[in-house]
């Protein structure tokens, strides 16, 4: 009973402020589901109907409420040489493949993995995004008239203003009605959405891809929708991490990875390409009041019927108008005080969060730059943990035992200090090793363990190792030899 009265919350728990966020969502939507389109070299109508197709199913099933998945650049830019060299019924077969891969994902759980994401990683995708999409919009401000510069400067003007006079309406939506009255009124010769290309006029019908049903064919299609999802995927999880910070409220990674995949299979049978969330329309929606699933879904919806009924009207949207929108969004998505942050935050997380921004900036691939920072992260982690780490050691009165104590985490990292940290030619009858202030995580460790040991013993001294915690004894007894029969004679033949 809670969960429905949930759901429902998150569907009429604000109803206004969704429905008119989603039409300035949908308005924003239609260049870019184009660019992508032709980005991906297809018609603008796979890209369209994609983002209808993706916005309205994942607003039923997906698992973060007020998040925008469309067709997007990051999964459009993969599927570039596929459709190159075997045509959209490929990209259709791969988007279908894309989305079961998906499914298969949040099934498995596979959510989880955003907790490896370290928050200099988050705050660098932001940053790179926020560069991206101010990027993005460079070609509608190169080359132009100079009204253009006029219109972009009035339209982040209402943007930012408009507030302080009324926050009922979206003020996005606002320098859109009002950019585009002035265009039509004045007649001025701009480029509009129009130009973008041309935008579909009939519904999308159901279609099954034509393509053989043979292990070729998978062997074609596999790699691409592997990538797809994983991309895909990727940037879906890392948006819902941000909107949940933005909104105070959390969301349902491995539903999200069902609802994603639900999606993007029912696309690839419409006649649409790939998509997943978008961080700058999602950074829209929240900032003109979006907060449940039926903005989601009538971004959506209102994409549809605005490019099959208003096509005519929407087309004579100036680009300006978008370009100050996105422009809006670029400087809200930036985490300015990341830059202040860069002298008094740890030197390491600060490298983290600029390699981030360069490999995404770079490459335009967001897969490529979370990755290289989560590498980042967990090297500069290991490298941390492998510094709390010391042997120290007492001897007996006598001169014939002594005593080692390990403190630390013994890993793959520290295994060679934990290894030099004793002396094996010191003539001993005995030798302790107590490691109950330490863990033995790995191989590794257990090998040098291994090795400690069978030294010590090849040297004539009788080993005692004491204090060893339940899970360390049990990967010890796993995969450790210094107990077998026949290690010394092993070690002796080495």
């Amino acid at each position: 009973m809670h969960l429905l009265l949930t759901y429902r919350d998150q569907w009429f728990g604000n109803i206004r402020s969704d429905v008119l966020a989603g039409l300035v969502v949908a308005l924003a939507l239609i260049p870019e589901a184009i660019a992508f389109s032709i980005i991906a070299g297809v018609d603008p109508k796979i890209g369209l109907y994609a983002s209808f197709s993706i916005a309205v199913i994942v607003a039923f099933t997906g698992g973060r409420p007020g998040m925008i998945s469309a067709a997007t650049a990051a999964t459009a830019v993969l599927m570039v040489t596929l459709v190159r060299d075997h045509g959209l019924q490929y990209l259709l077969a791969t988007t279908v493949l894309a989305g079961l891969l998906q499914i298969a994902a949040g099934l498995l759980r596979l959510g989880y993995v955003m907790r490896f994401v370290s928050r200099s990683v988050m705050t660098g995708f932001v940053n790179a995004l926020a560069i991206l999409i101010f990027m993005a919009q460079l070609p509608e401000l190169i080359g132009v008239p100079w009204l253009t510069y006029v219109m972009v400067a009035a339209g982040l003007g209402i943007i930012y203003l408009f507030p302080f006079v009324t926050k009922s309406i979206p003020s996005p939506l606002v320098c859109i009605v009002a950019l585009t009255s002035v265009t039509l009124f004045f007649g001025f010769d701009l480029r509009t959405v129009g130009d973008m290309g041309d935008l579909p006029s009939t519904l999308p019908v159901f279609l099954i891809p034509d393509i053989p049903l043979t292990f070729e064919t998978l062997k074609i299609i596999l790699p691409y929708a592997a990538a797809v999802a994983a991309v895909g995927l990727l940037e879906s999880l890392m948006t819902a991490s941000i909107v949940d910070e933005l909104t105070d409220r959390p969301s349902d990674k491995n539903q999200e990875c069902i609802g994603q995949g639900l999606a993007n299979t029912a696309t690839g049978f419409i006649g649409g390409m790939a998509g997943c969330a978008m961080i700058g329309q999602s950074m829209i929606n929240v900032k003109s009041g979006g907060r449940g699933r039926l903005s989601t879904f009538c971004a959506g919806a209102f994409l549809l019927f605005m490019i099959v009924v208003l096509g005519d009207w929407v087309k004579q949207i100036p680009m300006a108008a978008l370009v100050a929108i996105m422009i809006m969004v670029s400087i809200g998505t930036f985490s300015w005080s990341s830059i202040k942050n860069l002298k008094d935050h740890p030197q390491s997380s600060s490298v983290v969060m600029l390699a981030t921004v360069a490999c995404v900036v770079f490459t335009h691939n967001l897969a490529i730059g979370v990755l290289a920072g989560v590498l980042l992260s967990g090297l500069f982690f290991s490298w941390k943990i492998a510094q709390i780490f010391r042997v120290t050691s007492i001897l007996s009165d006598d001169g014939r035992h002594r005593s080692y104590s390990v403190e630390g985490q013994v890993f793959f990292a520290s295994a060679a200090a934990f290894t030099a940290a004793f002396d094996f030619r010191e003539a001993l009858e005995r030798v302790t090793i107590d490691v109950s202030r330490s863990h033995i995580w790995d191989i590794s460790s257990v090998a040098a363990l291994d090795m400690i040991v069978l030294k010590f013993r090849r040297e004539g001294a009788a080993v005692d190792i004491v204090g060893m915690n339940e899970a360390s004894e049990t990967i010890v007894d796993k995969l450790g030899i210094h107990d077998k029969p026949g290690a010394l004679d092993r070690l002796l033949g080495h």
